[in-house]
């Protein structure tokens, strides 16, 4: 069974020379135990052009040491990752190999460096003999696997203990820094190895077109949705927060990007792979809209006095979110072990590595990206004036909802011009922000109402009691018409002629 454990370390240069200062007193250090000295025996994997090692991934079996097993360390921030740890088995275990779809698609990880590491242990402990963190110094052998080369080094490491505070780490590295010891400038042992032996992944080159048309512009904010597409998959397959949330919104950012920028890119080729984002987006809303609606609900009960708690209303409710929340992770993780999410990732670099790039991706970026952001904008006010035009109602719901997804793609539109148009690009789409999430909020009403008719369905023909799903019926109602009240205000205040004008300055 895979564990995870959260990595936070700064490794600095050594030699066999260097002296450690004396750290007690530093921090909350009150005293610093040895360990002893560990022999690590480790092979890395990746596949052979390194696809692993160019995204700060890496993959390895390690003998030796009190942790031996498969450790994969995805990239959280500068000095953190994630391990995720597996036990010693002869071949890489299932979950990891999930972990790594999105990434190695159907390569296969071989063996490409193996680290040979006496590991020097010191405990950095607090009053109570609590350790605070692990200082190692390692004395490192690294053998290239897919070719020749060797290289040889030492450095000091040192991690912080779970739920340590990372001032620690700050005030180890002063006072390593007072001893001449200084920062490596390799983010770890693999990258490292890659580089001294000749064969660190090729650094990413920067997208197709020139620099301020665009082209260039347009594809830059596609790729950043790209590589979150990737990097996210492995997030959703383990279930951590909002995950599933900014995977879908990437989908949907790229596909707007599509529709807003169609005079830079061909819409006869993306369009097919709009559709397959639309897909995946689908397949991973249910998780989404699941977890939205369930929230939603509880806090309409929290707010209730119990005296209107009727039934088993919490039970039931839990009850059903528990069972589609299930269903609905099935779904996701379905889609993304499936053939045509692998197909639509090969997709999404066919097209970044030869985009079909229109006239106007030659022409300067903030002259062609503004006028497409307005265009948007244009769409959107039709939307918006129609709806408000309208009875409060079915129809209504329906133009407001055409309304949100509007604005939605106006927003995501404006920000893939922030970097191009600046500030009045960031005000702007702040400003549609605003419609979108009044227009969201009543949105989610509707699709609350509709779930809580059907749970009271449910609950009556148990022989329950409906009154409180009825309850809560209403004050849905109440929300939806307050929120279209305060709407001609929002608009208004987004529709300001000069939040439009200013993108064309």
């Amino acid at each position: 069974m895979a564990e995870t454990k959260r990595e936070i370390e700064r490794k600095y240069e050594a030699t066999e020379k260097t002296a450690l200062p004396d750290l007690v007193g530093t921090g909350s250090v009150a005293a610093v135990r040895d360990e002893g000295v560990t022999e690590l025996d480790a092979v890395y994997y990746d596949t052979r052009d390194l696809r692993l090692a160019a995204d700060g991934l890496t993959l390895r079996r390690r003998t030796g040491g009190a942790d031996a097993g498969w450790h994969l360390k995805l990239p959280v921030a500068a000095g953190i990752r994630d391990e995720i740890r597996a036990p010693l088995s002869e071949t890489l275990p299932a979950f990891l190999a999930g972990l790594l779809r999105s990434r190695v698609r159907h390569a296969a990880v071989v063996p490409v460096v193996r680290l040979r590491s006496s590991r020097d242990v010191r405990h950095l402990l607090d009053d109570d003999g609590r350790p605070l963190a692990e200082l190692s110094v390692d004395t490192v052998r690294a053998d290239r696997l897919t070719g020749t080369g060797q290289a040889a080094w030492t450095e000091i490491e040192v991690e912080l203990a779970d739920d340590g505070d990372e001032a620690l780490l700050d005030a180890v590295e002063k006072r390593l820094k007072k001893a001449g010891i200084r920062p490596s400038a390799a983010p770890s042992k693999l990258a490292r190895a890659l580089e001294e032996t000749g064969t660190a992944p090729p650094a990413r080159e920067d997208g197709p077109g020139t620099p301020g048309t665009a082209g260039h512009a347009v594809l830059a904010y596609v790729r950043e949705q790209a590589d979150a597409i990737v990097a996210l998959d492995p997030a959703v397959r383990r279930d951590l927060p909002d995950a599933v949330h900014q995977m879908r919104v990437a989908c949907r950012r790229m596909r707007s990007a599509f529709k807003t920028y169609r005079k830079v890119l061909d819409r006869g080729v993306t369009d097919p792979v709009g559709e397959e984002l639309k897909w995946l987006a689908g397949e991973l809303g249910a998780a989404r809209d699941e977890e939205v609606l369930t929230a939603r609900l509880d806090a309409r009960l929290d707010a209730l006095p119990n005296t209107l708690l009727l039934g088993p209303v919490r039970a039931r409710l839990r009850a059903r979110g528990a069972r589609r929340a299930a269903d609905a992770r099935h779904t996701a993780l379905a889609a993304l072990d499936s053939a045509r999410h692998l197909a639509l990732l090969d997709t999404l670099d066919a097209l970044l590595s030869d985009p079909p790039l229109r006239k106007a991706a030659a022409q300067d970026a903030s002259e062609v990206l503004a006028r497409a952001v307005r265009k948007d904008f244009d769409r959107l006010a039709r939307r918006v004036e129609h709806a408000l035009e309208l009875e409060p109602g079915q129809e209504r719901d329906l133009a407001l909802h055409a309304a949100r997804k509007a604005a939605k793609r106006t927003r995501y539109g404006a920000d893939a011009a922030r970097p191009t148009l600046g500030k009045p690009a960031k005000r702007f789409a702040k400003r549609v922000k605003a419609v979108q999430s009044l227009l969201g909020e009543h949105q989610d009403s509707v699709v609350a109402r509709t779930a809580l008719r059907e749970i009271a369905v449910q609950a009556h023909a148990a022989g329950e009691t409906a009154f409180t799903w009825g309850l809560l019926y209403g004050r849905e109602e109440a929300a939806a018409l307050e929120g279209e009240s305060e709407l001609p205000a929002v608009w208004k205040r987004a529709a300001a002629p000069g939040i439009r004008a200013a993108l064309s300055r």
